[in-house]
């Protein structure tokens, strides 16, 4: 979905995302504590791609999705490089965040989108500016309005500068192809997962 590189992938722990050696952080929280969100994710799978200030700053769709949910968690602006990451507990979970939650042909799929210090400032193409707006959670639920469907390669957002975006997916979906680890470098349109 972006340019960057991968900070963490792997299997969520029951609601626990591994963040650095010796710091994890909690699903729930992550996606604004919101149980019910959260709920498909559990023992699922995750991806923690971090934008340097020199990428691209826009967010594309992975796959087809239709926008069911959007939650903005007001929040820190630390910064989210891999130094900060290994040294703030919960790090992901305490900065300011904007959830968004798409069906797609293999079920929900989350991906958030994390403020850093510099980089207050997150859009979406449906909603425009989404934070910073506020100090209380915002969750708005479009299952009931007008679909809006994004395609694969559509952009679906976009930080001032550099910063991190979280994909979340279901317990026994995908696989991540062996050649990501953490410290490799993603580009906008390579292959991201596959079906399982």
């Amino acid at each position: 979905p972006v340019d960057g590189a991968i900070s963490q992938l792997g299997n969520i722990n029951g609601r626990h995302l591994f963040q650095a050696k010796g710091h994890e952080f909690d699903l729930i929280t992550l996606l604004g504590g919101n149980s019910e969100l959260a709920k498909p994710f559990i023992d699922g799978e995750f991806a923690t791609i971090y934008l340097a200030p020199k990428d691209y700053h826009r967010i594309h769709m992975p796959c087809d999705g239709t926008l069911t949910h959007m939650v903005h968690v007001p929040g820190k602006l630390f910064s989210v490089n891999q130094a900060t990451a290994s040294k703030v507990p919960n790090l992901f979970a305490h900065n300011e965040r904007v959830v968004t939650v798409f069906n797609t042909e293999f079920g929900p799929m989350a991906m958030v989108l994390v403020g850093a210090m510099i980089v207050a400032s997150v859009e979406t193409t449906w909603a425009g500016l989404v934070c910073p707006q506020g100090k209380t959670v915002r969750q708005f639920n479009y299952a009931k309005q007008k679909a809006i469907k994004l395609k694969k390669g559509e952009e679906m957002g976009r930080f001032k500068l550099g910063s991190t975006v979280i994909v979340c997916l279901p317990k026994g979906v995908s696989q991540w192809p062996q050649e990501l680890s953490p410290g490799t470098t993603t580009r906008l349109g390579q292959m991201f997962a596959t079906l399982s």
